[in-house]
């Protein structure tokens, strides 16, 4: 798959030597926090995860997101630094759907609207690219900085599993949202 580019980022490929990163990133329980994911990986399980994903079809192969970034000590020279990733789950190609997942993996890159810029990458790779109908994620109610992201790419709640995530001694909403090419496209208007 080629790469795929917006004004700050880019979208590659995953390589082998992405899973020390992936690992540092999913064993973080700050980055963790808003993901399914409850429990620390091995370096043994990262890498049979990687093994697996490269066993689905492409569409559904992580993406690595990168953001542009200075060379120390070179003014002209730019270098790719990987900040998170994202991917399509178990795309239905009858019905032309597909859920996302994005993970935001370096912390300094919070909340300057990266995950917002990956994920409308996303959304017009799997609309115009491979001409999907719904894309759909969870969330969980806790999540306020991802749902208002996620609102801000053209996703809208379309239901709640009432206190469905155990967590910290309580039980949280997961929040079902999706964005229909329809609704996309609007936007884009």
């Amino acid at each position: 798959m080629p790469h795929l580019f917006s004004n700050r980022l880019r979208l590659r490929a995953p390589e082998r030597d992405d899973i020390p990163q992936f690992l540092k990133w999913i064993n973080d329980p700050d980055i963790t926090e808003n993901l399914m994911l409850y429990q620390p990986i091995s370096a043994e399980e990262e890498a049979n995860w990687y093994e697996n994903m490269l066993k689905r079809p492409a569409a559904e192969h992580v993406m690595v997101i990168e953001v542009k970034t200075p060379v120390e000590g070179k003014s002209e020279t730019e270098t790719w630094f990987p900040i998170g990733n994202i991917q399509f789950l178990d795309i239905d190609w009858r019905n032309r759907k597909t859920e996302i997942g994005i993970m935001i993996g370096e912390k300094e890159y919070w909340d300057q609207g990266y995950g917002s810029e990956a994920m409308q990458l996303m959304l017009k790779h799997g609309f115009e690219t491979l001409n999907l109908h719904r894309i759909w994620l969870q969330v969980y109610d806790k999540n306020v900085r991802g749902i208002r992201a996620y609102e801000k790419t053209g996703f809208t709640v379309e239901s709640r599993f009432r206190e469905a995530h155990y967590q910290h001694g309580r039980y949280y909403d997961i929040i079902i949202m999706s964005v229909l090419r329809s609704e996309w496209e609007a936007l884009q208007k």
